[in-house]
């Protein structure tokens, strides 16, 4: 497991070789008690999080979303994946 940013509490995560239980790609956030797993297209694929800070994760994902396919491609490959820029 990986984390690629952090940031108003936030926690990003993408797990390595981790394509089998959702079959699309995806991010694990953890927000204090709270985790989930998030389509990088922004769909809840299961779990839960605050509304505020989902929408801060969404904002996110559009930021970044080339830099997060491509930290994809490498994880299920297992390969390294790059630490992102937080939302600023």
């Amino acid at each position: 497991m990986q984390e690629l940013s952090r940031f108003e509490g936030i926690i990003i995560k993408m797990y390595y070789n981790d394509d089998g239980k959702h079959h699309k790609p995806h991010i694990h956030v953890l927000y204090g008690d709270d985790e989930a797993q998030i389509g990088l297209d922004g769909e809840i694929l299961s779990g839960k999080l605050p509304t505020n800070k989902y929408k801060l994760v969404a904002a996110w994902l559009v930021l970044h979303e080339d830099e997060l396919y491509a930290a994809w491609n490498n994880a299920v490959r297992n390969l390294p994946v790059a630490k992102i820029n937080p939302l600023a």
